[in-house]
This record gives C-alpha cells, structure tokens and sequence, in this order.
C-alpha cells in the first residue's frame, strides 16, 4: 500500500470523536529505544474540573513494547528491523486486548520536524464574521505553508485579529473591516513520512494519523493550567529530544534536537571501555546528574568489552560515571535553552517547564535542569488513563498515551488547505489530493 493507495481517501484527517459514543483507538510510538503499541476504549465523559478538555476517559486494554531496532536519532536506518519490532509491538498489544488492528495513529520524531507562524488577512468591508470568512483566512494562512518537499502534520490558528486588534479567540458574529488570523503550522520531510507509513504498511497495517513526537507528549504531561497559561515540555527520549510550547490551550511552538539519553549511553561505552549495555546499566544504576563529593571514595566496578575470561572489571570512582554523564546533559540542556530563547517564544514559556521521556528519569536531572533552564521545572507523567502496568506509568510512555489522548484535541485543527496530510503528501494539484477535495465538499 502506497500513500496514494485508497485508504488515505477518506482519511484526510483523523475523524472527530463522537462524544456520545465509544471509541477503540490504537497508536504506535515509534522512538529511538523502544517502540510501544497502545490500545485503548475511549468512552464519553461528563465534563469536569479535571482535564476539563477531554471528552472521553482513555482505559488501556492493550499494550505490547518491543527494544527499538532500525531507529537512530529518530530516523529510520533499517526497514526490516523496524517492521519486525512494529509487528512484535502490535502482535503484544493484540493478544493483550484480545483485538486484532488494522491502522494506527502513528508519532513523527524523523524528518526534521518545522513550526512556522503564518498570518494571512482578508477583507470584510464592515460586515460580521460568517463561517465562509473563518475559512477563508484560515485557508489563505494555509496556502502559504505549502512546500513541495514538505507535509503539513498540524495546522492550528493561534489566534485571530480584527482590525488590528489581536488576542481574538472566536471572532464569528463579531463586526469589522479587517479579520486576521495567526497559524501555527508543524511540517515535516515527505519522504521521511513515506518511510515511516512503508514500514506500517508492511506489517499490514494502515496509518490513521500522524502526530507529531512533542505534540503527543506535551498533550499527557501538561496539566490545563500548565496548557493555558505557557508552558514547555521538554521529552528527553533516547535519540532525539523534542521541545513543545503551549498557550492559551494551543499548541505555538516545537522544536527537536539530535541528542538524548542513548548519547548519553555512548559517551559511558568510550569513557569507561565499556559494553553499551553495561553502560546502560552504570548510567540506570549508579549515575547522577549532579556532583557529590561522596562519590569521589566510592568505586565501582566496569566489566571490561573482552570476551577473555581472565579480564578484570576495573574500579573507577562513582563521580567518574557521573561527570561523564553530566558533561552531555548540560550540553543538551544547554542547547534546549538557547532553542527556547531564540524561538522568541521564552516569555510564553514563563517560570513553567515539564520533563518527560525515558531520559529524564536520570537521578537528579530536575536539579540540574533548574540551574540551566532558569525555570521551575517538574518531571511529568502520563495523566488521566486508566488501566495501565506499573511499568508504563512513567515519563517514558508519555508519548504514547498522548497519542491516546490526540484524537479528542484533533478537531482544533484547521485543515483548510485541502486536507491536512492526504493532500499535503499527495500535492495538492495531484489527482489524489483533488479527489480528496471532492470527497470532503461531496460528503
């Protein structure tokens, strides 16, 4: 099955939840060091004052993770090993939930992942905002992101204006001369998105949606308050670590960088002469972000890369493990920062960070975080999903469960140029994307 194949013709979007009805919804997290199958019933919910935003509660039927292979740094390196990690993932969390899947919704950490603004203006001679005007501007914002060799995965209006007015949350009915409109709008590489859908497609099984890695994870760490008022999360995974900005209960900013907890892993291997996995286990273990001078008295012991049997594990002191680790999370850190900084969206964020992801589970990471960040900053865990292990309720598995709850939020989407992916992967004057159209005015 190709992206041009049938399926993506009804799928220009994943389809509003009915609020009144139940929903199975399965997802795949596709990440540098593992890749986690979820299946979940959605059923509808009273509204509340917790996590008023969602419409239904998410109960875990089904899960299956399998240790990543054929991922680096986010980017698919060997097809086959991925297929056969995403069939061990999904067969998991068939047995579990006692359902078989045919698609998912799937993240996107590869093909360098872009966050644009884009404004667009129309003219409304003095007369009140119509729905018909609402489309258009946002389509107008829309049509400027379009690039040949990119796909829009998320297209969200920010915020409109009117007559120069800003901070208009829903200007329908209103009157004015002028409506304006700011767009955020997430792309990433088509062909990274082809190869992503060609590995799923090969385990015969479809995609349903795309999301975006920083959008899903921010979507299950970040309280409402946190999503209102401006917040950053910060998803520390094994390959990549991914930056999202939230305000006024929209998502305006992400961003990724090439380095996370597996770099860490590695500098451990060089440093100490070490098997990776042994060094994954001294940085589990034994390793601290932050410096203590107790760790200078205390050794442990490295077994040695040689298969030879006589070959002793040596003694390093403690800190040694330490320092090693904490030169590449400052460094990380470090980058995250100056990112937020010249993103220009550092005011938003405010005093308000979350960590998640695998990575930020390292003993002391907060601490540390605080100093570099200059920023309060809490680790966040998956929220409001019944039915999970005791395994997968940390950070870890934040990405997942947000691409549970993406389906309730999918509808702030504007879709206005046509289709969101169908016709951004498909082009827009291509056969397919027009028949995309035809069906979405037709239906």
């Amino acid at each position: 099955m190709s992206l041009f194949s049938s399926s993506h013709f009804g799928l220009p979007r994943l389809k509003p939840l009915s609020s009144k009805r139940s929903h199975i919804v399965s997802v795949l997290d596709i990440g540098s060091t593992k890749v986690v199958c979820m299946i979940g019933r959605l059923t509808p919910r009273e509204e509340s004052q917790i996590l008023p935003n969602r419409t239904h509660n998410i109960e875990v039927i089904g899960i299956g993770h399998q240790r990543s292979r054929g991922i680096k740094t986010g980017v698919i390196a060997d097809l086959d090993a991925l297929e056969n990690v995403v069939r061990l993932s999904v067969d998991a969390a068939e047995r579990m939930a006692g359902l078989t899947v045919d698609s998912l919704i799937v993240n996107v950490s590869a093909g360098r992942l872009g966050s644009d603004i884009y404004t667009a203006t129309i003219d409304l001679g003095g007369q009140e905002v119509e729905a018909n005007d609402l489309k258009k501007v946002l389509s107008a914002a829309c049509q400027q992101s379009l690039r040949q060799e990119r796909a829009i995965l998320h297209s969200l209006a920010t915020g409109y204006s009117l007559d120069g007015e800003r901070g208009i949350r829903d200007p329908l009915a209103m009157f004015g001369d002028e409506l304006g409109v700011d767009m955020h709008v997430v792309t990433a590489e088509r062909a990274a998105l082809r190869n992503l859908e060609l590995c799923i497609n090969r385990a015969h099984l479809s995609v349903e949606g795309m999301v975006a890695t920083p959008y899903a994870s921010g979507l299950a760490a970040l309280v409402d308050d946190e999503v209102e008022l401006g917040c950053a999360a910060i998803d520390m995974g094994g390959g990549t670590t991914t930056i999202s900005v939230f305000a006024e209960g929209k998502l305006v900013h992400t961003d990724a960088v090439s380095l996370g907890g597996h770099h860490v892993t590695t500098d451990l291997a060089r440093g100490l002469s070490t098997r990776i996995e042994d060094a994954e286990r001294l940085k589990v273990v034994h390793a601290s972000a932050l410096a203590n001078s107790s760790e200078e008295r205390e050794l442990i012991s490295i077994p040695s890369i040689g298969e030879d049997e006589r070959d002793q594990p040596t003694q390093v002191p403690k800190a040694l493990v330490s320092r090693i680790v904490r030169a590449r999370v400052e460094e990380t850190l470090e980058l995250i920062r100056d990112r937020i900084q010249r993103s220009g969206f550092s005011p938003i964020v405010g005093k308000r960070v979350v960590l998640t992801g695998g990575a930020s589970q390292l003993t002391g990471l907060p601490d540390v975080a605080r100093r570099i960040l200059a920023r309060n900053v809490r680790i966040g865990r998956p929220m409001g999903v019944s039915g999970l292990p005791t395994a997968a309720k940390g950070p870890a598995f934040s990405t997942a469960v947000g691409l549970m709850i993406y389906p309730q939020v999918a509808d702030m989407e504007t879709h206005a140029a046509g289709g969101g992916l169908l016709s951004s992967l498909g082009g827009n004057n291509s056969r397919i994307g027009r028949v995309g159209q035809w069906l979405k005015e037709s239906f």
